[in-house]
């Protein structure tokens, strides 16, 4: 789960949610991870949708990787996003090509506590965690930074 510090935000609607994601864009670099964490429905896909849309172009089809589990796409940074709903051992984030996705790229990844206890062995040092709740009819995010991203979040605008 989320380290505790960072910033709390109220996201009204979906698009919000979506601007937020915009907002995290601009600043990943290659080998960086964003962390979606939040209960079914919470709005994980519309925030990535959000982000990789920023990186590649507004009419990007970005579909929730539920049943693929990644999509890669070309931009830069190449960014990778990953559904990690369906593994049932965390070994299976390599068979899908997590590592390789880090090399070269970012990642976005939902459901990101199905890699287990050592998921920091899997997803490098510079990490954005993002803790999406309900709070009436919108959703509160909950932000914080691990490496390089603890500095980061004072440039985050949304």
């Amino acid at each position: 789960m989320p380290d505790a510090g960072g910033l709390t935000l109220t996201l009204a609607d979906a698009e919000a949610t979506t601007q937020l994601g915009a907002a995290v864009a601009p600043l990943l670099e290659p080998g960086e991870t964003v962390l979606l964490y939040g209960p079914l429905g919470m709005g994980k896909s519309t925030m990535a949708r959000g982000l990789i849309r920023a990186l590649t172009r507004p009419d990007e089809d970005v579909p929730s990787p539920t049943f693929t589990l990644v999509q890669f796409y070309e931009s830069t940074p190449p960014v990778a996003h990953f559904d990690l709903y369906r593994l049932t051992r965390p070994e299976e984030a390599a068979e899908i090509g997590l590592d390789e996705a880090l090399d070269d790229g970012c990642a976005v990844i939902e459901w990101p506590e199905r890699l287990g206890e050592d998921a920091s062995a899997w997803l490098g040092p510079d990490r954005l965690v993002v803790s999406l709740s309900e709070k009436g009819a919108g959703r509160v995010a909950t932000v914080s930074g691990v490496g390089a991203w603890e500095g980061k979040l004072k440039h985050l605008h949304v």
